[in-house]
Protein backbone atom coordinates (compact mmCIF):
# COMPACT_ATOMS: atom_id res chain seq x y z
CA UNK A 1 0.00 0.00 0.00
CA UNK A 2 2.45 2.73 -1.00
CA UNK A 3 1.43 6.02 -0.39
CA UNK A 4 -0.21 5.65 2.92
CA UNK A 5 2.98 4.97 5.61
CA UNK A 6 3.07 8.90 6.25
CA UNK A 7 -0.87 9.53 6.86
CA UNK A 8 -0.95 6.19 9.57
CA UNK A 9 2.60 7.36 10.95
CA UNK A 10 0.95 10.79 11.82
CA UNK A 11 -2.48 9.36 12.88
CA UNK A 12 -0.53 6.56 15.38
CA UNK A 13 0.90 9.51 16.89
CA UNK A 14 -1.92 11.45 16.94
CA UNK A 15 -4.13 8.82 18.83
CA UNK A 16 -0.89 7.98 21.54
CA UNK A 17 -0.80 11.84 22.63
CA UNK A 18 -4.49 12.11 22.53
CA UNK A 19 -4.80 8.87 24.77
CA UNK A 20 -1.96 9.91 26.71
CA UNK A 21 -4.00 12.99 27.41
CA UNK A 22 -6.56 11.52 28.06
CA UNK A 23 -5.37 9.23 30.56
CA UNK A 24 -3.68 12.52 32.43
CA UNK A 25 -7.29 14.45 32.14
CA UNK A 26 -9.52 11.46 33.81
CA UNK A 27 -6.64 11.45 36.46
CA UNK A 28 -7.38 14.86 37.44
CA UNK A 29 -10.99 14.48 37.32
CA UNK A 30 -10.80 11.60 38.79
CA UNK A 31 -12.84 12.21 41.63
CA UNK A 32 -15.69 14.25 40.25
CA UNK A 33 -15.84 11.57 37.49
CA UNK A 34 -16.67 8.73 39.88
CA UNK A 35 -19.39 10.88 41.03
CA UNK A 36 -21.34 9.53 37.94
CA UNK A 37 -22.30 6.18 37.59
CA UNK A 38 -22.12 6.19 33.96
CA UNK A 39 -19.06 7.71 33.68
CA UNK A 40 -16.23 5.06 34.06
CA UNK A 41 -17.95 3.11 31.22
CA UNK A 42 -17.98 6.70 29.11
CA UNK A 43 -14.25 7.02 29.93
CA UNK A 44 -13.55 3.64 28.80
CA UNK A 45 -15.68 4.06 25.86
CA UNK A 46 -13.53 7.14 24.62
CA UNK A 47 -10.43 5.39 25.22
CA UNK A 48 -11.37 2.70 23.20
CA UNK A 49 -12.72 4.88 20.33
CA UNK A 50 -8.83 6.46 20.54
CA UNK A 51 -6.97 3.24 20.89
CA UNK A 52 -8.07 1.95 17.85
CA UNK A 53 -7.19 4.96 15.77
CA UNK A 54 -3.53 3.89 16.91
CA UNK A 55 -4.35 -0.10 16.51
CA UNK A 56 -5.86 0.24 13.15
CA UNK A 57 -2.63 2.22 11.97
CA UNK A 58 -0.29 0.35 13.44
CA UNK A 59 -1.93 -2.89 11.71
CA UNK A 60 -1.52 -0.54 8.48
CA UNK A 61 2.14 -0.11 9.37
CA UNK A 62 2.97 -3.86 9.43
CA UNK A 63 5.37 -4.14 6.64
CA UNK A 64 5.38 -7.06 3.69
CA UNK A 65 2.44 -7.98 5.22
CA UNK A 66 -0.57 -9.21 2.85
CA UNK A 67 -3.54 -6.85 1.87
CA UNK A 68 -5.59 -9.58 3.37
CA UNK A 69 -3.80 -9.72 6.38
CA UNK A 70 -4.00 -6.36 6.57
CA UNK A 71 -7.98 -6.02 5.95
CA UNK A 72 -8.58 -8.76 7.93
CA UNK A 73 -6.41 -7.15 11.19
CA UNK A 74 -8.77 -4.28 10.59
CA UNK A 75 -12.22 -5.76 10.01
CA UNK A 76 -11.71 -7.67 13.33
CA UNK A 77 -10.44 -4.52 14.98
CA UNK A 78 -13.48 -2.53 13.98
CA UNK A 79 -15.81 -5.37 15.06
CA UNK A 80 -14.10 -5.45 18.38
CA UNK A 81 -14.51 -1.82 19.02
CA UNK A 82 -17.90 -2.49 17.93
CA UNK A 83 -19.00 -4.84 20.27
CA UNK A 84 -17.32 -3.15 23.12
CA UNK A 85 -18.52 0.22 22.54
CA UNK A 86 -22.03 -1.53 21.88
CA UNK A 87 -22.15 -2.95 25.40
CA UNK A 88 -20.89 -0.13 26.78
CA UNK A 89 -23.92 1.95 25.36
CA UNK A 90 -26.17 -0.77 26.69
CA UNK A 91 -24.97 -0.15 30.20
CA UNK A 92 -25.18 3.74 29.97
CA UNK A 93 -27.96 4.54 28.11
CA UNK A 94 -30.71 5.15 30.24
CA UNK A 95 -28.66 7.07 32.18
CA UNK A 96 -27.53 9.91 29.51
CA UNK A 97 -30.27 10.43 28.19
CA UNK A 98 -30.74 12.72 31.12
CA UNK A 99 -27.69 14.71 29.39
CA UNK A 100 -28.90 15.24 25.89
CA UNK A 101 -30.26 13.15 23.19
CA UNK A 102 -29.91 9.75 22.62
CA UNK A 103 -29.30 9.96 18.60
CA UNK A 104 -26.40 11.63 19.73
CA UNK A 105 -25.02 9.64 22.03
CA UNK A 106 -25.75 6.43 19.81
CA UNK A 107 -24.11 8.31 16.28
CA UNK A 108 -20.68 8.71 18.22
CA UNK A 109 -21.18 5.16 20.32
CA UNK A 110 -21.50 3.22 16.99
CA UNK A 111 -20.91 5.35 13.59
CA UNK A 112 -16.95 5.35 13.89
CA UNK A 113 -15.88 1.24 13.68
CA UNK A 114 -18.36 0.75 11.30
CA UNK A 115 -15.91 2.22 8.40
CA UNK A 116 -13.23 -0.67 9.64
CA UNK A 117 -15.03 -3.17 8.77
CA UNK A 118 -16.21 -1.67 5.34
CA UNK A 119 -12.66 -1.00 5.19
CA UNK A 120 -11.10 -4.43 6.01
CA UNK A 121 -13.39 -6.30 4.30
CA UNK A 122 -12.93 -4.70 1.17
CA UNK A 123 -8.91 -4.80 1.69
CA UNK A 124 -9.23 -8.54 2.01
CA UNK A 125 -11.61 -9.10 -0.71
CA UNK A 126 -8.50 -8.07 -2.60
CA UNK A 127 -9.61 -4.22 -3.58
CA UNK A 128 -6.56 -1.91 -2.11
CA UNK A 129 -9.40 1.27 -2.61
CA UNK A 130 -10.50 -0.14 0.46
CA UNK A 131 -7.70 1.68 2.45
CA UNK A 132 -9.41 4.90 1.57
CA UNK A 133 -12.61 3.86 4.52
CA UNK A 134 -10.07 4.56 6.79
CA UNK A 135 -10.00 7.76 6.60
CA UNK A 136 -13.51 8.60 7.41
CA UNK A 137 -13.04 6.00 10.41
CA UNK A 138 -10.11 7.37 11.95
CA UNK A 139 -11.30 10.77 11.68
CA UNK A 140 -14.71 9.38 13.20
CA UNK A 141 -12.98 7.64 16.08
CA UNK A 142 -10.88 10.93 16.62
CA UNK A 143 -14.02 12.72 17.16
CA UNK A 144 -16.04 10.29 18.94
CA UNK A 145 -13.11 10.66 21.43
CA UNK A 146 -12.60 14.08 21.65
CA UNK A 147 -16.24 14.22 22.41
CA UNK A 148 -16.15 11.85 25.25
CA UNK A 149 -12.96 13.84 26.53
CA UNK A 150 -14.99 16.89 26.60
CA UNK A 151 -18.20 15.30 28.39
CA UNK A 152 -15.67 13.94 30.25
CA UNK A 153 -13.62 17.15 31.21
CA UNK A 154 -16.09 20.20 30.90
CA UNK A 155 -19.18 18.75 30.76
CA UNK A 156 -19.10 16.97 34.32
CA UNK A 157 -17.78 20.63 35.80
CA UNK A 158 -21.24 22.42 35.07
Amino acid sequence: MPGWDNFFVAEAGAAAALTGLLFVAVSINLTRVLEFPQLPTRAAETLISLISVLVVSTFALVPEQSLRTCGVEIAATGLATWAVLTVALSRTHKADREYGPFWGRLITNQLPPLPYVIAGGLLAAGHPRGMYWMVPGILLSFASGIFGAWVLLVEIQR
